[in-house]
């Protein structure tokens, strides 16, 4: 069982930057292929980022390339979410997720088997 734990979640202008971090229970953290995922008010959650277990391989939704930075820290057990040039649309409920599966590039949350209890970003205009 992997626990997961986000923080870094607050209020930030538009433009604005945030880094998110998410701590695992688990000593094995470097053999999950790890992910974020949002959800905002009224709509499904969706895939933000994923990384593979030694961070060398990242995939990045659309609407979020070239702004934000997935990264991980084997040694601390830690994932990390840099966002940048933050818009209002990226307002959501921010979760991290654990996947025991090999592929890296898990954009479904039904691909997870463990996930935070999620981190509020809201972004004003």
């Amino acid at each position: 069982q992997v626990q997961l734990v986000e923080s870094g979640g607050g209020l930030v202008q538009a433009g604005g930057s945030l880094r998110l971090s998410c701590a695992a229970s688990e000593r094995t953290f470097s053999s999950y292929t790890m992910g974020w995922f949002r959800q905002a008010p009224g709509k499904e959650r969706e895939f933000v980022a994923t990384s593979s277990w030694s961070g060398g391989i990242t995939y990045y939704a659309d609407s979020v390339k070239g702004r934000f930075t997935i990264s991980r820290d084997n040694a601390k057990n830690t994932l990390y979410l840099q966002m940048n040039s933050l818009k209002p649309e990226d307002t959501a409920v921010y979760y991290c997720a654990a996947s025991s599966r090999a592929y890296s590039g898990i954009k479904i949350p039904g691909g997870y088997d463990y996930w935070g209890q999620g981190t509020q970003v809201t972004v004003s205009s």
